[in-house]
């Protein structure tokens, strides 16, 4: 392995910039929607699909780049200090589980991979919410543990499908070297 030249660098850069944007945007536009049930936190998690993309296409090291300056950008619009705080626990805790359970099953299936990552976003926000708040926060968890488990594989499934479609059209090889932190040597 040989590390990337400046150029390839600034296009690193570049790419997860885009890549943090659309997950950015695709949180504001799920934040839009109303609430899918009257149960608090709730949500698909649609945002999670480029986090969970790069966890599988790329490495951990740009996932969590791009997630980490989503949750950042997204609590500075939002304007709540305690949202960032929930979504950094969940966050975090849902990215080690996705990459630690797409190393364990070699990249496959990911809506189970997805799965664990939503289960694990959830259980990072009750334990949030547990701490800040008050401990009767955990009567939620096991309503949020089988909404993740659904959700997961929705967004699961989802990601799947994008990086098939990538794979036939050619932009994934494209992609994926250009985000990566290190190259091979005969590319």
């Amino acid at each position: 392995m040989k590390k990337k030249t400046r150029g390839e660098n600034i296009k690193r850069i570049t790419a997860l910039s885009l890549l943090t944007a659309l997950s950015l945007i695709i949180f504001v536009i799920e934040s839009m929607i109303p609430p899918i049930s009257p149960i608090p936190g709730i949500k698909l998690g649609l945002a999670n699909v480029i986090t969970l993309f790069l966890i599988i296409t790329a490495d951990p090291k740009s996932s969590l780049a791009v997630l980490l300056a989503r949750i950042t950008l997204a609590a500075i619009f939002a304007g709540q200090a305690v949202s960032f705080f929930y979504s950094l626990c969940g966050g975090l805790l849902a990215w080690a589980a996705m990459c630690i359970s797409s190393r364990i099953l070699n990249k496959k299936p990911v809506w189970f991979i997805s799965a664990a990552g939503a289960i694990f976003h959830n259980i990072g926000q009750i334990t949030a919410a547990a701490v800040l708040m008050t401990k009767a926060a955990l009567v939620y968890l096991p309503y949020l543990l089988i909404s993740g488990c659904i959700t997961g594989v929705l967004t699961g499934l989802l990601t799947d499908f994008t990086i098939e479609k990538m794979k036939k059209s050619g932009l994934l090889d494209k992609l994926s070297y250009t985000v990566t932190t290190k190259r091979k040597d005969n590319m």
